[in-house]
């Protein structure tokens, strides 16, 4: 696993404690920690991805902030969904095309786990069980970021009195 030695902590032990894996079995848990490559640490302002890009991972996010953000011609850009320790970063590199659909960027110092898509995307397929646990959770992301969306739009385009 790259990106760990004796002094930092071990990223496969982080893993188990996030919020996105609570809960699965042993098994599921070892064969995900297989597919962790590292921790890493985004600075304020630091770009995670850009919209267009490949999408080559997901983010456990366990400590920070991140917005991510669309481009409006003529408007610069706008927060879309705000994501916080705890929560998963990035859904694209499950679905073909593997395109990122958002830019993101730390809006605060931020530390995530790693873990390469490609890998995740086979050791769910050779693993059903797996994989069902990494969609459904997947999808329990899209569905709280849906959710959180209508709510801003509803606030944003109530008529105000």
């Amino acid at each position: 696993m790259a990106g760990s030695d004796a002094q930092s902590p071990n990223p496969a032990a982080l893993l188990a404690v996030h919020p996105f894996v609570v809960g699965m079995e042993e098994a599921q848990l070892r064969r995900m920690s297989e597919c962790v490559t590292t921790l890493t640490h985004f600075d304020t302002d630091q770009v995670i991805f850009h919209a267009g890009g490949v999408a080559r991972a997901l983010y456990l996010i366990r400590g920070g902030d991140v917005a991510l953000e669309v481009a409006a011609p003529g408007m610069g850009t706008r927060i879309v969904a705000t994501l916080h320790g705890g929560d998963a970063l990035g859904w694209s590199w499950l679905f073909p095309p593997y395109r990122w659909a958002f830019d993101a960027r730390a809006l605060a110092p931020t530390e995530a786990i790693v873990l390469d898509g490609e890998a995740l995307r086979r050791c769910a397929t050779e693993d059903r069980e797996l994989g069902f646990h990494v969609v459904w959770r997947v999808a329990r992301e899209m569905a709280d970021r849906l959710q959180a969306t209508r709510l801003q739009m509803l606030d944003v385009y109530t008529e105000r009195r």
